[in-house]
């Protein structure tokens, strides 16, 4: 049967609904891993409820993966926030009449009410160089250069293949990238081309045939976990990752995409501009109608993205 086609077919159960709701994720183009995260977090909800839940069962719910499980407030949010969506999809379906997990979170849930008052870390140019230059073996070096020159998250760069570099025109294309990400084309400068040229160069030698840009031990696409070990160490040898700090304490993959977006907007980059290099999602007016092309997006990135000295 096609994909589509499940979305057509008669709900008969719980199950029917959650295999046609990760079809309709598909559709949508969210992420392999946000939709294994879905399945995931909707499967153990209905273990315990049906779709027709009350709020007191969404209060036990609670409780338990909070309280009796232990899962921590970020974990608990992720719970609800993909029963949300399951539910936009149960109301747009005409499954139910409403999705009441909104207004449940913003009563019941703290971590979802109150803001985070801890900030990312943010690097200076000069800790930067010092981590891409402590990089020992050259795919770490390629893959910290990437991630500080393009702001990409770090599951789009574990998606990359080879044939999605383009070294005549400095750019990468994400084909498979965030979904929240409205610009699926990013561009790197120089410094990162030249070792990003070797690394490839030194794969075609090593006879590497995985399409994977970026290997992990065992021969495959390297995991989230090595790419997260990669970075909190290196990041620790040099005195900026405290693994039991706080946030602003941590060097996680995510803070290179905070560096790419604070240094770029610093250098003067306008805001249209960065929006645009980091794939945010158009959500005012002045977005929507402000088209930039793809010459002046690279014009803007050669001018304001940060040098940082890497040697060549």
């Amino acid at each position: 049967m096609d994909m589509l086609d499940v979305l057509s077919v008669e709900f008969t159960s719980e199950i029917d609904l959650l295999d046609s709701f990760l079809c309709d994720c598909q559709v949508r183009n969210f992420s392999p891993r946000t939709i294994a995260s879905y399945k995931s977090h909707v499967q153990y909800f209905l273990n315990f409820y049906n779709i027709h839940a009350s709020v007191n069962d969404l209060k036990d719910f609670l409780v338990h993966i909070r309280d009796e499980r232990g899962l921590s407030a970020s974990t608990v949010e992720n719970y609800f926030c993909s029963l949300s969506t399951f539910y936009e999809f149960l109301v747009w379906e005409r499954v139910v009449k409403e999705n009441t997990i909104p207004a449940f979170r913003k009563r019941y849930i703290r971590y979802y009410k109150e803001p985070r008052s801890e900030e990312r870390q943010l690097i200076s140019l000069k800790q930067m160089k010092n981590l891409i230059d402590s990089a020992g073996d050259l795919q770490t070096k390629v893959m910290f250069l990437v991630f500080a020159k393009t702001g990409i998250r770090r599951q789009e760069l574990i998606d990359l293949d080879r044939s999605d570099i383009y070294p005549k025109k400095n750019m990468i294309v994400l084909k498979n990238h965030h979904f929240k990400r409205s610009n699926g084309t990013v561009f790197y400068d120089d410094e990162c081309s030249f070792y990003l040229e070797k690394w490839i160069k030194w794969r075609y030698n090593h006879n590497i045939n995985n399409p994977a840009l970026f290997i992990g031990s065992q021969g495959g696409r390297i995991s989230r976990d090595r790419v997260y070990t990669v970075t909190t160490e290196h990041a620790e040898k040099l005195g900026f990752h405290d693994s039991a700090g706080k946030l602003e304490e941590k060097f996680t993959p995510h803070c290179f995409r905070h560096f790419f977006t604070t240094w770029i907007r610093r250098a003067g980059c306008p805001r249209e501009y960065v929006q645009e290099l980091r794939g945010d999602s158009r959500k005012e007016a002045i977005d929507i109608y402000h088209h930039i092309t793809h010459d002046e997006l690279r014009e803007a990135y050669m001018k304001y993205v940060p040098q940082l000295g890497i040697k060549m």
